[in-house]
């Protein structure tokens, strides 16, 4: 675990519900000295990948997203949820623990060919960033990195995502 970037981190007891304890980034995202060495660890994890376009899955992703499109020299794709996005767009829907969710995708978003970086603020039972795979997937990009802030590690959210090259920089074992 980055123990410098995990100090930063809050936790926030009862949030969203009774029994969670939520990660809340906005205490990192405030310093400015934080929020400048996470985005420099990102940058340096995926600069030598050939990247064309980051995804960032919305809204948390959408903050490091932008910001290591501008550092990569490369565009930016909001990955979004329903009825969000003006024009033509592809969904994926996926499982969540009691129900399902959908994201969206702007079709002209990904080129085939294109070197695709995904982030997101949180991997927890991966079923947003598998979803968010198979949509970038299907406009014929290709999935060269997946980042996340954190990671929880005990909702094994990598399982669903194997073969992919999966970078964290906060990993907590346990609630």
């Amino acid at each position: 675990m980055n123990n410098e970037l995990a100090s930063f981190i809050r936790d926030v007891p009862d949030f969203p519900k009774k029994g969670i304890i939520f990660k809340d980034i906005t205490t990192l995202l405030k310093n400015p000295e934080a929020l400048t060495k996470t985005v420099s660890i990102l940058y340096e994890l995926a600069k030598d990948k050939g990247i064309s376009k980051v995804a960032g899955i919305e809204s948390r992703g959408f903050i490091f997203g932008g910001l290591l499109a501008e550092k990569l020299n490369a565009g930016f794709v909001p990955i979004r949820k329903p009825n969000k996005l003006p024009a033509e767009k592809i969904s994926e829907t996926y499982a969540l623990e009691y129900g399902t969710d959908t994201i969206e995708i702007h079709k002209d978003a990904i080129i085939p060919g294109d070197r695709v970086l995904l982030h997101d603020d949180l991997l927890a039972t991966g079923g947003t960033a598998q979803a968010a795979v198979k949509l970038i997937e299907k406009l014929g990009g290709e999935v060269v990195q997946i980042s996340f802030l954190i990671e929880l590690v005990f909702l094994n959210g990598r399982e669903l995502l194997k073969g992919y090259d999966i970078q964290s920089l906060i990993k907590y074992d346990a609630e």
